[in-house]
């Protein structure tokens, strides 16, 4: 059984219960275990400061499933809340993205990278993710989630 830490987020409809809804459909997941969920944070879109804001968590799973097949589920998940996508950088009703997968690590893979390649970048996956694994270590680079924060702050202070 692999530990996975998985970035969840939406900034489409009612935010909050598309979350709640993935929650339900991963405790309902036969190859899924669902060991913790972070506090969620709302922040800024990124790229278009015309998008709602986000609310964004961090969650822990164990799971037996092999990283392409949960990336395959985890994208049927978005689905069923509601998930399409006509074009990058679209709101999203819902967003579950792989950020580690144990202390595997796939560069640049056709169709999934492991660990996620901006995680170590983005405020709204660290805060979170430091929440329920204080002790993760970024299996690259080495540093766990304080570390990783305090050396965003320090090359772009992120104003929330």
């Amino acid at each position: 059984m692999a530990i996975v830490y998985i970035g969840i987020g939406s900034n489409a409809g009612d935010r909050n219960s598309h979350i709640q809804k993935a929650l339900g459909l991963l405790r309902d997941h036969e190859n899924v275990k669902l060991l913790a969920v972070s506090n969620l944070i709302e922040t800024e879109p990124e790229n278009d400061p015309s998008q709602e804001k986000y609310l964004n968590g961090a969650l822990k799973i164990n799971t037996d499933l092999m990283p392409l097949d949960l990336l395959s589920a985890l994208k049927n998940i978005e689905r069923r809340c509601g998930r399409i996508r006509p074009v990058s950088g679209a709101p999203r009703t819902l967003d579950l993205d792989i950020l580690t997968y144990d202390d595997v690590v796939i560069v640049e893979g056709k169709t999934l990278s492991i660990p996620h390649p901006k995680l170590h970048e983005r405020f709204f996956v660290l805060k979170p993710l430091l929440e329920i694994a204080p002790e993760w270590l970024h299996p690259r680079l080495g540093k766990n989630a304080q570390q990783l924060l305090e050396d965003l702050t320090e090359s772009a202070p992120y104003s929330h």
